[in-house]
């Protein structure tokens, strides 16, 4: 299982940055184009064209010449697709999180008829997802492919890893492409299915593949000391993980803040919304990786994604770091 080279980063895409939450399977197709488009970016690594070559040929709405694309490549020396290594992994949003919390998917019980159905309904949404995500990557030049968790042999104990084959993963990642993982509905030891969620994905994938960053592109700045839709919401500009994975505001100073940290979780929620992804985060944290929480689709996420952080956070940065306290 073991790289080649190194991972660069391990994006997660929030459900809720790219799919319009309150709208049943509705994609917020305007942020995925944009994130998509800073992923290539990102990913470019200076040796690629600056043309985008497109990698989606199947038929699409609006789109009568599938075939544009293939011209491209009649003279192959004038690209390159070289990009830096990369894996994403993506959120449900308004597709799955309905299905899941319906038949109660994440309490298990595959015994019971609806428990059943609703993991064959929950997969049918998340896949569907991954398709278009993957299409709107390979509509950027990104050579993606789509890994759900449930068909690579991912399986649960309690909600908690218990097996993970990415041996494909990592062959992907060494043939040139870019994985993209998806929160998923999942065989259980004990509960007899569940739902594994994306932050727990990117949590497993950090601890084995070591990235140099990670970066959690959400709907929101980043995470705050209360619901940011209360008017008196503080952003958390820097989080220190501690060695026993206690964690602790940086900035803004303490004194300077009501220190009572609430957070909450929608309603529909199955994998515990931002508390999940705030303990995961911190996790990744503790393995000496630092991990930046951004509004997806702004020159802020851009600049995470690029790694332009790692060194120095200028002032005029909107988003959380999570880092070790070394």
């Amino acid at each position: 299982m073991d790289l080649n080279q190194t991972i660069r980063c391990i994006v997660k895409l929030g459900g809720a940055a790219i799919t319009c939450k309150h709208e049943l399977e509705k994609i917020n197709e305007e942020n995925l184009e944009t994130v998509s488009s800073q992923l290539r970016q990102a990913m470019n690594l200076g040796s690629c064209s600056n043309k985008v070559i497109g990698m989606d040929w199947s038929k699409r709405d609006g789109v009568l010449d599938i075939s544009s694309s293939l011209a491209d490549f009649d003279d192959q020396r004038q690209f390159t697709v070289d990009f830096s290594r990369f894996v994403v992994v993506h959120g449900a949003g308004s597709f799955g999180h309905f299905q899941a919390s319906k038949s109660g998917v994440h309490k298990g019980g595959l015994s019971q008829p609806l428990v059943k159905a609703g993991f064959v309904a929950t997969r049918i949404s998340v896949t569907t997802l991954n398709l278009e995500i993957v299409r709107a990557l390979a509509r950027e030049g990104i050579p993606s492919i789509g890994m759900s968790p449930y068909a690579c042999g991912w399986s649960t104990s309690e909600r908690n890893v218990a097996s993970a084959d990415l041996s494909g993963v990592t062959k992907a990642i060494d043939s040139g492409f870019i994985p993209v993982l998806h929160g998923d509905a999942v065989f259980d030891d004990r509960l007899g299915c569940t739902i594994l969620s994306g932050d727990v994905i990117i949590r497993h994938l950090a601890e084995h593949l070591r990235p140099e960053y990670v970066v959690f592109l959400t709907d929101v700045s980043g995470v705050y000391d209360r619901p940011p839709t209360d008017p008196n919401a503080v952003l958390l500009r820097e989080i220190a993980v501690d060695e026993d994975g206690k964690w602790s505001v940086v900035k803004p100073t303490p004194q300077s803040m009501n220190m009572q940290v609430e957070i909450t979780v929608a309603a529909h929620d199955t994998t515990g919304g931002m508390v999940t992804k705030i303990s995961e985060a911190a996790l990744i944290a503790k393995l000496g990786i630092d991990v930046y929480i951004v509004n997806a689709a702004t020159i802020h996420s851009l600049k995470a994604l690029r790694g332009e952080l790692r060194h120095n956070i200028p002032d005029d940065w909107l988003g959380t770091v999570i880092r070790f306290s070394r």
